[in-house]
């Protein structure tokens, strides 16, 4: 029988569906505690993580039997894969599983930034009635959604976003297509610049990776259309916040809508401080009570596999 130690948290019917077959240490807060980390590493073959625990060259040297990491999301920034795969540990993410809430979470997002809910929100609860404001602001129908990154998630955001009448293209250096047939229509491939001259929305879908760190920078950001919206889900690095910040005052970009940041937990967000169409949130774009059981029984399911159940 073999040993998997989960250092954060997992579903309840995941978590049976491994202690069916092996011995399983669960401590959902272990990723806090350093040292009792690596003193639980000694002797498992499998290891279940999220995003905060740190799976480092000192961690692996202390698990000589360590077989195979289950990563309970998509992102494997806090892996360190050439060290995992110096040890022939297979690394395993939830690719997929939590689309579905990251697309909802850009759609309504990119609907509450285009008819300014956030501001008009702000303004109601000062007794104030700015009806003819809003009047100016714009139908979702009709927009252009720019999707850069489009993989499984970016695609999810382009079905949704074409139910709700939206004209979807997309960036992605990994592909050579000029178009991507989807469910009944296609996504034009437009180059980065021409994509952000287009789009009335900016949806981020990328991996962290040193191509893509502060990819999105003042220079990046100024040729986004005039009054545009950015949304971010995929990672916070990938975007200049003090470059973000000051277009955003300025009213050279109409909206934001930032999940990830370049430090987590975020602890200053000074430089946000005052703008109005702006929503922030704790990396919870692809967190819902659904999205969590079928990434935690993705893993349980794929770690049993691998280890020979």
């Amino acid at each position: 029988m073999s040993t998997i130690l989960i250092s954060e948290f997992i579903t309840s019917q995941a978590l049976e569906t491994l202690r069916s077959k092996h011995n399983v240490i669960y401590e959902p807060d272990l990723y806090k505690d350093r040292l009792a980390l690596i003193a639980a590493m000694q002797n498992i073959d499998g290891l279940i993580v999220r995003n905060l625990t740190q799976v480092n060259e000192e961690i692996l040297l202390t698990a000589p039997n360590l077989r195979v990491v289950g990563r309970l999301g998509v992102g494997l920034e806090n892996i360190e894969l050439p060290a995992c795969a110096k040890r022939n540990i297979k690394v395993i993410p939830a690719t997929g599983a939590n689309a579905e809430s990251v697309a909802e979470y850009v759609v309504g997002a990119a609907v509450a930034l285009t008819r300014g809910f956030i501001p008009a929100t702000i303004s109601t609860l000062k007794g104030e009635w700015p009806r003819p404001r809003f009047s100016s602001y714009h139908e979702f129908l009709g927009q252009t959604l720019g999707i850069v990154g489009f993989g499984s998630i970016g695609r999810v955001v382009a079905k949704k976003a074409h139910a709700f009448g939206l004209h979807c293209v997309a960036y992605d250096p990994m592909l050579s297509e000029d178009s991507i047939a989807l469910d009944g229509f296609s996504v034009s491939l437009l180059q980065l610049n021409e994509l952000l001259s287009k789009s009335n929305a900016v949806s981020l879908h990328l991996p962290y990776l040193p191509e893509t760190k502060n990819l999105f920078n003042a220079t990046t950001l100024d040729q986004m259309k005039e009054g545009a919206c950015l949304i971010n889900t995929a990672r916070g690095g990938i975007v200049d916040e003090l470059a973000l910040a000051e277009r955003l005052r300025s009213g050279r970009i109409g909206g934001a809508a930032i999940d990830v940041f370049s430090t987590e937990p975020a602890k200053d967000l000074n430089h946000f401080a005052g703008i109005e169409n702006l929503i922030l949130t704790p990396h919870i774009a692809g967190v819902t009570q659904e999205s969590n059981e079928r990434v935690s029984q993705m893993i349980a399911d794929e770690v049993n596999r691998y280890l020979g159940v």
